[in-house]
């Protein structure tokens, strides 16, 4: 139960920091983008993803459909990855911690 708590804990700090940098990048394209007429936006889950390791996303697509379920991938994940990355981590997180903090009677 440790383990789900600490993981939780991490999970949940990673979404907040990926929420803090859509912010922070928000607070630098900010006239830049209203000047171009764009609105700012959250970065997805699998945006993330891949800027921090594409070979492990190319990866766990290849194994979730050829040896998992294809139909896993599209719709279930993709789905997922196109969500916010912030509430995709921060959400995982918190149930994880919730999961830990039950006691067993």
């Amino acid at each position: 139960m440790v383990v789900l708590r600490v993981i939780g804990g991490v999970l949940l700090l990673a979404g907040l920091a990926a929420l803090g940098w859509d912010l922070w990048q928000w607070s630098q394209m900010g006239s830049q983008m209203a000047a171009a007429g764009g609105s700012p936006h959250l970065s997805a889950a699998g945006e993330l993803w891949f800027r921090l390791h594409p070979g492990s996303l190319n990866l766990t697509q290849a194994v979730v459909q050829r040896y998992l379920v294809p139909e896993l991938w599209d719709p279930v994940l993709l789905t997922v990855l196109l969500w916010p990355a912030a509430l995709v981590l921060a959400v995982t997180g918190l149930a994880l911690l919730a999961l830990g903090s039950l006691r067993r009677s």
